[in-house]
């Protein structure tokens, strides 16, 4: 598929306000079970990428993702920035305008590979990670419907950090307490599975 500048711009767009607009959720969230701050700091960063969505978008597809991972790292404060960073930084690497499924899965998983060696943490331990892994196998999937199957996949695993104990981050330090709530990093890596999806599905 080609990702033009067009598409560029509109996946920028689309992220961001779908983030701004969940702020409040975000927040709310993250008041459970961490500082209460995840939903500021991640309306703060995308606020940055949608004010230069136009220079970001110019560039190439690689380029633009690894302009807004470094928006967000100089924007979005506490662990959120470095770890969001990371992932679309990871993904501008290896990513050019004409790609297929084939090569985001795997830049994708290079990606989350990147956020488990810059957040020390891993899959189950009730953080971002929980939702991207989900994302990428689905992603490795071939067959028909494929925005569906990461929208559905993305809040599925979102619901399933619900019932974990938090073993990395400000809410690991509830231990028990950490139970019964669904992590913020988790809801906010599904709102933007969520808008890429709804992207794809526009262009498909």
């Amino acid at each position: 598929m080609m990702i033009d500048r067009e598409a560029r711009k509109l996946l920028f767009e689309t992220v961001a306000r779908r983030v701004i607009e969940s702020a409040e959720e975000l927040t709310d969230l993250d008041r459970a079970i961490g500082d209460g701050d995840h939903g500021a700091n991640m309306r703060r960063g995308f606020e940055a990428v949608l004010a230069s969505v136009d220079e970001l978008s110019a560039k190439n597809l690689g380029e633009s993702l690894k302009g807004v991972g470094t928006t967000l790292v100089m924007k979005v404060g506490g662990a959120s920035g470095p770890l969001y960073g990371t992932l679309f930084m990871s993904l501008g690497k290896s990513l050019a305008d004409d790609v297929t499924q084939e090569q985001i899965a795997e830049a994708f998983a290079a990606a989350i590979e990147a956020v488990k060696a810059r957040g020390k943490s891993d899959v189950g331990q009730k953080t971002m990670l929980d939702v991207l892994f989900p994302v990428l196998g689905v992603l490795r999937e071939s067959g028909a419907g494929l925005p569906l199957r990461l929208k559905a996949t993305a809040r599925e695993a979102a619901e399933r950090t619900v019932p974990m104990r938090a073993i990395r981050g400000r809410a690991s330090f509830l231990g028990d307490r950490s139970i019964g709530h669904m992590d913020p990093g988790a809801r906010s890596s599904e709102l933007i599975v969520d808008a890429v999806a709804d992207v794809m599905e526009g262009f498909a």
